[in-house]
């Protein structure tokens, strides 16, 4: 099973120990369950983890201090957010706890992300309570629930605000066109999910039903899109590195017909190597290294091979700030190689290989839950890692607030000019319309 599927199995699943994530009250055998679930993924941490050494981090000291912690822990929220603390310490972008399943799914109708130094709102729901509340695309964030966003500290954010503690509300304090801070309290939409399935009983059917629904619309939103605007370009937007051999051909044929290619990778999260292989290899003839694996054990290094098909036009490959891992790795090879053009913003600089570890905890009432632990790192062919310094664009194009208020994308006009084609940002900007996840 794909690493990707597995967690959104868990997700899906959402039986939680005892009820705990509607509990009045934290209690003593829900600590003792969070310790347990500490103690297990510490463990495989100590077993897997790429570098035995733990990069001369005390990581038993952190655990203890985080156990510690957990025997007086109030909720939650704070159990799963101290766990995450503790695999934290490795500053390792690919080791982290993924906590069970909640019984609750929140959606705050807004998305936000790094664009240059500054964090803004790119997407408000309609019908939202954020766009009641007047929050717009274009706004700046100065800070969500008291922390002021920041390249360094953004991901880790996300991770504790979405994954591990998620809140009912959010506090944001942002700047619009007039200058002037606001504070809003945006509500978050709820949804009820059931607190306890049988997957061995009668619910068996409407579980797999809706694990169905769910992935058919996560591959939805993942798909690649490609846009034909003549024979001189072609334009494809990859979301995640995620697409089978025949999907990889695909867009390389799509590629051939036209003298010029805008990739976009800009938001994609990267992926497995099988699919970074495969869209390499469409456009090299050649051979190409990707980097070289550094483990526990000796690794075979990271290669991309020719496919059947080959792309030998013009290429320029977008990435943003949310370009991460193996969008990363496409994006520098093709830069090592002077194969083509990096345009955009710094992408986030987290690219490690990691791998999947699932658990279970309870024996009537199941709760799932996980941890990403790195196994190896990549240097490439320059002899330096991607891991927390990212890949800097040959240029640096970033939309503006008012680009994003009145949608338009002037990346991908930039692009297009620099491949002789004339495309207005307002065009570019409704060539990959917003798609938010369905309820």
């Amino acid at each position: 099973m794909k690493a990707r599927a597995f967690w959104l199995v868990a997700g899906l699943f959402a039986t939680v120990l005892s009820g705990v994530a509607q509990a009045q009250k934290f209690t003593d055998r829900q600590r003792e369950d969070a310790r347990e679930m500490l103690r297990l993924v510490a463990a495989d941490v100590r077993k897997h983890y790429y570098d035995p050494k733990l990069h001369g981090f005390d990581f038993d000291a952190r655990v203890h201090e985080v156990d510690e912690k957990l025997k007086s822990a109030s909720s939650l929220n704070q159990s799963f957010a101290l766990i995450g603390y503790a695999l934290d310490g490795l500053n390792d972008s690919h080791t982290f706890f993924v906590p069970p399943g909640r019984t609750i799914r929140l959606d705050y109708g807004y998305r936000i992300q790094m664009i240059g130094q500054r964090c803004y709102v790119t997407h408000v729901r309609p019908k939202s309570d954020a766009e009641s509340k007047g929050l717009v695309p274009g706004d700046e964030v100065l800070s969500l629930n008291g922390a002021a966003p920041t390249r360094d500290n953004f991901e880790t954010m996300q991770y504790v605000f979405n994954i591990l503690a998620p809140r009912t509300a959010a506090q944001l304090t942002v700047r619009g066109a007039d200058g002037q801070p606001k504070q809003m309290v945006i509500e978050a939409k709820r949804r009820q999910l059931q607190k306890l399935v049988d997957i061995t009983g009668g619910q068996a059917d409407v579980i797999i039903a809706n694990l169905v629904r769910e992935y058919e619309d996560y591959d939805r939103l993942r798909r690649a899109r490609c846009n034909d605007l003549g024979p001189e370009l072609g334009v494809c937007k990859i979301p995640e590195f995620d697409l089978s051999g025949d999907e990889a051909h695909d867009l390389i044929a799509f590629a051939r017909k036209h003298s010029s290619l805008i990739l976009d990778l800009r938001g994609n999260p990267g992926g497995s190597v099988y699919t970074l292989d495969h869209v390499l290899g469409g456009f090299f003839d050649h051979e190409v290294k990707i980097g070289d694996r550094i483990g526990r054990k000796e690794m075979k290094p990271v290669v991309a091979r020719p496919i059947h098909v080959l792309f030998p036009g013009k290429l320029i490959v977008l990435v943003d700030s949310m370009s991460a891992s193996a969008a990363e790795l496409f994006a520098r090879v093709i830069q090592l190689e002077k194969r083509g053009t990096i345009l955009g913003d710094h992408t986030l600089g987290l690219v490690m290989e990691a791998r999947g570890h699932g658990y279970t905890l309870g024996v009537e009432s199941v709760a799932w839950y996980g941890a990403s632990i790195t196994d190896a790192d990549i240097v490439m062919a320059d002899g330096k890692t991607l891991e927390h310094f990212g890949v800097m664009p040959d240029e640096v194009v970033l939309p503006t607030s008012a680009d994003l208020k009145d949608n338009k994308d002037p990346v991908i006009a930039r692009a297009a000019e620099l491949l002789g084609v004339k495309l207005a940002s307002e065009k570019a900007g409704s060539m990959y319309p917003y798609e938010w996840p369905k309820d």
